[in-house]
């Protein structure tokens, strides 16, 4: 996965809370383990009216949020079912920090475990992020190495991450890549295997 270290990017406010699984990608778009395309499916029923057609009141259809890569929301964000094609579908559409409150549990994981940054602020930071995100300005800055996020307006909010999830992050690795690093440790490994336990190979 890609690294994360600092974003410059547009927020987009989304003021709901308990938004679960389900509403970031409907179960008709699961069909698939690939994570591209998944972005035609992000929040598809809010989105999108019962015919297919863009609603120009949510706020991801408006042109002024168009390529937004940071998505503030409510309370208790990714509740529901475990799946994780949440985070793959909102990295698809262009995010790749989404603040909140608070985030479910494995939803939040998902999130570290694909490269996009849940971000967990005091409520009033939240909201006064929020506010912001309505205004003119749309920009933030957020920035994993100095666990901060700054608002259009230039207010410095400090967030918490676990170490070892931020070095990863930061190092741009997933489970797969971690095991990558041990990969000459592996090939020792496998080829005393061989050589004490030759017939292991013919098994």
């Amino acid at each position: 996965m890609d690294a994360f270290t600092r974003l410059d990017a547009k927020v987009v406010p989304l003021p709901l809370a308990n938004i679960d699984t389900d509403q970031i990608i409907p179960k008709q778009f699961l069909k698939t383990v690939e994570r591209e395309g998944l972005a035609k499916g992000l929040f598809y029923d809010l989105r999108f009216d019962g015919e297919g057609n863009p609603r120009p009141s949510f706020v991801l259809n408006r042109p002024e949020y168009k390529g937004a890569g940071v998505l503030v929301a409510g309370d208790n964000f990714g509740c529901g079912s475990s799946r994780e094609h949440a985070p793959w579908a909102l990295m698809d559409f262009g995010i790749k920090c989404v603040v909140s409150t608070s985030f479910a549990d494995i939803f939040y994981n998902n999130c570290f475990q694909n490269g996009l940054l849940p971000v967990v602020l005091k409520a009033d930071e939240v909201q006064a992020l929020m506010e912001e995100a309505k205004g003119g300005n749309h920009l933030v800055t957020v920035d994993l190495e100095t666990q901060t996020v700054v608002s259009p307006s230039g207010r410095t909010f400090t967030f918490e991450v676990d170490a070892q999830r931020k070095d990863k992050m930061l190092r741009g690795l997933d489970p797969i890549g971690e095991t990558l690093i041990a990969a000459p440790d592996i090939d020792v490994y496998e080829m005393k295997q061989a050589l004490a336990r030759p017939w292991l190979e013919d098994a």
